[in-house]
């Protein structure tokens, strides 16, 4: 019987919930956390077997870093939305359909996060081929630029970080 070893990141990932939830360096709680974290992620394993291969990691970097300032963004948008300050300009919600070339589950999934992360904008559906994705937004705007805009920002780049 051959043992897969355990995926570092999601182990070192994990040690690191775990130390912000316990909000302590003693020993004993890095030794169970390490352990437990090593445990879990080795257990993953048979669950998803298959693992992401990135591409470029500097792209997801870099595109980490875009979107938490989009993050940022979004809140203070949203944030003007709701406390009125948009008043003379009409706000407009609404399901957006978006054709996808992304076709890695990896790259899907962490785009969905990506859309989960951003205040408002919701992932409502996947169409059942993976071509077409459907959003809905808090304030669409110019639908056909804000499309150029999604992939441009984040499906190319998940493209390059993924396939």
């Amino acid at each position: 019987m051959r043992f897969a070893r355990p995926p570092l990141v999601l182990a070192l990932a994990l040690l690191g919930i775990w130390l912000l939830l316990y909000q302590t360096l003693t020993p004993g709680i890095v030794a169970l956390g390490a352990v437990l974290a090593l445990l879990v992620s080795w257990t993953s394993t048979t669950l998803r077997p298959a693992r992401p291969k990135i591409r470029q990691w500097h792209v997801a970097f870099g595109l980490l870093f875009l979107v938490l300032a989009d993050i940022v963004r979004s809140n203070l948008a949203v944030a003007r939305i709701v406390l009125g300050l948009e008043r003379g300009r009409a706000v407009r919600s609404g399901f957006i359909e978006i054709p996808l070339d992304l076709r890695d589950p990896h790259g899907l999934a962490v785009l969905a996060a990506i859309v989960t992360a951003t205040p408002g904008t919701v992932w409502a559906e996947l169409s059942p081929s993976g071509g077409t994705l459907t959003l809905h937004m808090l304030d669409i705007g110019d639908e056909d630029a804000w499309i150029r805009w999604f992939k441009e920002r984040y499906e190319r780049r998940l493209m390059r970080v993924f396939e």
